[in-house]
């Protein structure tokens, strides 16, 4: 298993790589993901369960799509896997919170969240050390997705069919959507938009995911880091603590 870290507040991506032995727990107060897409074909369910697993953490925050769509029956053991272990988190007795920030492939938020148990939010917000963090997914500054729904949902449609034809890796449905998403700009109207946003609500931080690039951008004070995905390899989540502050980690 082997991880990467950018430090966010130097804005420069100095990647430290090191093996860490399973048994090994990080402790952290605040863990972000997004975009896990499972029931998906490309969803890194196995990893991200282990990446969570070699963590201890206050807060959990799941910044939308945690589902590809609303049809379970496309979940496979390793999806159902994480969902058990986020179940098994929201009833932790205070130990973990639990945030659920819905997504674009969410919908639905009354049946996702009687289905993990745990509370579907639009947007999020919360201090540490002094403070004042956000955290919504992104999908509302999309211009392409908020303006074109039926062309995206033909689109979504016709993803899935690549998906089922494509090969084990599934290198070629990875790469339609990381250039999908490079062609319609989406990562930097999405920070841009994020910002602007951030600024009217008094925050030091803002936390998007939907973009699938992980990223940071820091204006007038505000940072904006991008969480990325657990489609694509390496993957990508957010830690956040005392001593580091925020940080953007890689799975590979």
């Amino acid at each position: 298993m082997r991880f990467e870290s950018l430090t966010v507040e130097n804005m420069e991506r100095d990647i430290t790589e090191r093996n860490i032995s399973e048994s090994i727990v990080k402790t952290v107060d605040t863990v972000i993901i997004s975009d896990i897409h499972l029931g998906s074909e490309v969803a890194r369910s196995k990893a991200l369960l282990e990446t969570l697993k070699s963590y201890s953490f206050r807060r959990l925050i799941l910044n939308g799509d945690v589902f590809d769509d609303l049809n379970f029956t496309r979940l496979d053991t390793n999806d159902k896997d994480v969902l058990s272990y986020i179940q098994k988190l929201s009833n932790s007795n205070g130990e973990c919170e639990v945030v659920w920030i819905i997504g674009n492939h969410d919908s639905a938020s009354e049946v996702l969240s009687h289905f993990l148990g745990v509370d579907v939010y639009e947007e999020f917000m919360w201090e540490f050390q002094g403070k004042r963090y956000f955290a919504i997914h992104g999908h509302q500054f999309d211009r392409f997705v908020t303006k074109n729904v039926k062309i995206t949902y033909i689109a979504n449609a016709c993803y899935l069919i690549i998906q089922k034809l494509d090969t084990k890796k599934q290198r070629v449905s990875r790469w339609i959507k990381r250039t999908s998403k490079k062609l319609i700009g989406v990562s930097d109207s999405t920070a841009k938009s994020a910002i602007k946003l951030a600024k009217k609500k008094g925050v030091d931080y803002v936390f998007c995911g939907h973009t699938h690039r992980p990223s940071q951008k820091r204006t007038s004070g505000i940072t904006y880091v991008n969480s990325g995905c657990w489609t694509d390899s390496p993957s990508s989540f957010i830690t956040i603590d005392h001593e580091s502050g925020v940080q953007i980690q890689e799975f590979h």
